[in-house]
Parts: C-alpha cells; sequence; structure tokens
C-alpha cells in the first residue's frame, strides 16, 4: 500500500497520534506525516504511506495558509490556549488601529524566535522537554517569510487572521511577538490549515470517516507532486 492520503486533522490529536492510527489501519509500518500540527490546531494533514514517505521532505518545504485565532490580554508560556497564564494586562481600547499599523512589519523575510515549546533540538535535546523540566532554552532567531497576513474579522478581545507563509513559520510566535509589537499580551486560541504545499482542505478526509482498510484504500491517492 503507497500513496498520500490528506487528512483534516482534528483539535487535541498530535500528528503522531493521525500516523499511528493509519498504521494500525492499514497494517504498514512506514507511515509519515507531511508537516506537523500542534494539538491546538486542526487542519490538513499529508499523511503518506509506503514509498509515498520519501516525498515527505518535499511536502515540508512547501508554503502553509492557515486561519487563526489570536486572543489579546494574556500571554502563555506555549504561545497558545492549552498553556498556562504568564502574563496579563489590559486590551488598548484602539487595538484594532494598532493591529492594523504593525501588521506591515510582520510581512515579507523576518526574524522569528520559536517558541520554548517546539521541537526546535538544542544541545540534542528537544526545547518542549527542557521547558516542561522548568528550563528555559534560548533558541536562535530564525527566517521566515509571511507572504500574506490579513485581518478577517473580530471583537475586542479575540481577532482572525489569514496566514500564508513559508515552512517554519510558528504562527504562535506571531501572535506572541504581535502582542509584544502593539503593548498587549497575546495568544493563538484556535488555528486551523487550510492548505499544505498544494493540498487544500477542499481534499481532505474527516478523520472519522477513517476506521477501515476500506476506507483507507478509497481516500489514498497516487502522489502527483508539481
Amino acid at each position: 500500500m503507497n500513496g498520500i492520503i490528506i487528512i483534516d486533522k482534528p483539535t487535541g490529536m498530535t500528528s503522531h497520534d493521525v500516523v499511528n492510527r493509519i498504521r494500525r489501519i492499514s497494517g504498514v509500518k512506514r507511515v509519515g506525516h507531511g508537516g506537523t500540527l500542534d494539538p491546538l490546531a486542526s487542519g490538513v494533514l499529508p499523511i503518506l504511506v509506503g514509498s509515498a514517505t520519501k516525498l515527505s521532505q518535499k511536502i515540508m518545504d512547501g508554503d502553509k495558509e492557515y486561519i487563526a485565532g489570536i486572543t489579546f490580554g494574556k500571554a502563555t508560556d506555549t504561545d497558545d490556549s492549552l498553556g498556562k497564564v504568564i502574563r496579563e494586562g489590559p486590551i488598548p481600547w484602539d487595538i484594532l488601529e494598532r493591529i492594523k499599523a504593525v501588521l506591515p512589519g510582520f510581512l515579507g523575510r523576518i526574524e522569528q524566535i520559536p517558541p520554548q515549546y517546539s521541537a526546535i533540538k538544542t544541545n540534542g535535546r528537544p526545547a518542549y522537554k527542557e521547558a516542561r523540566m522548568g528550563g528555559r532554552v534560548e533558541l536562535k532567531p530564525r527566517t521566515v517569510t509571511v507572504h500574506q497576513m490579513d485581518l478577517i474579522e473580530g471583537d475586542l478581545e479575540t481577532f482572525l487572521f489569514r496566514v500564508k507563509c513559508s515552512k517554519g513559520t510558528y504562527i504562535r510566535a506571531l501572535a506572541r511577538d504581535i502582542g509584544m509589537t502593539i503593548g498587549c499580551p497575546a495568544h493563538i486560541s484556535s488555528l486551523r490549515r487550510t492548505r499544505c504545499g498544494q493540498f487544500s482542505e477542499d481534499a481532505a478526509h474527516p478523520l472519522e470517516k477513517l476506521s477501515t482498510l476500506q476506507d483507507l484504500s478509497h481516500m489514498l491517492g497516487t502522489p502527483k507532486l508539481l
């Protein structure tokens, strides 16, 4: 069994949880994915089966698109709503104008410090493991590209953004840094990936509809990467 299946990952699961489920259903050990999604995030997760796993890097190198909910007034240790609140602050009355004013500064090639709770390794150890033990890792800035970041809608606390970005971009870090720039703590409260490389959410299959080998066979596609 070889090919790619595009899963619409639900919230509350890790990408590895989805991989393990596909392994159990297919009986195939060589199963991977084309780009990690945090447990908070939902959306497009390419799952690679058999010989298609060799395409993993090519898929991960592609641009990504997200719909992100950023909540202002609180910062967390994970930079998302699953973490512990570490800082609070009042939301400025003119927050909408402040957001619009700073967004251009987050477009193009930017330097971004990854979240403390990330899989980036330092001294051979993932940063999140050090963070869980109460330590703090000094992570180096990384150059990423934000092609587009549009404000869709919002209220006085939570605003929705559409983000198109390069691989390696942490949306959690964008939320954190936007908050710091406008002088108000912020974190990601919702996140959905709508595109991963050439794969869009229109092609994604809900995970709950995948329970048998027959289901998997019907959903599995032949790789036709650009």
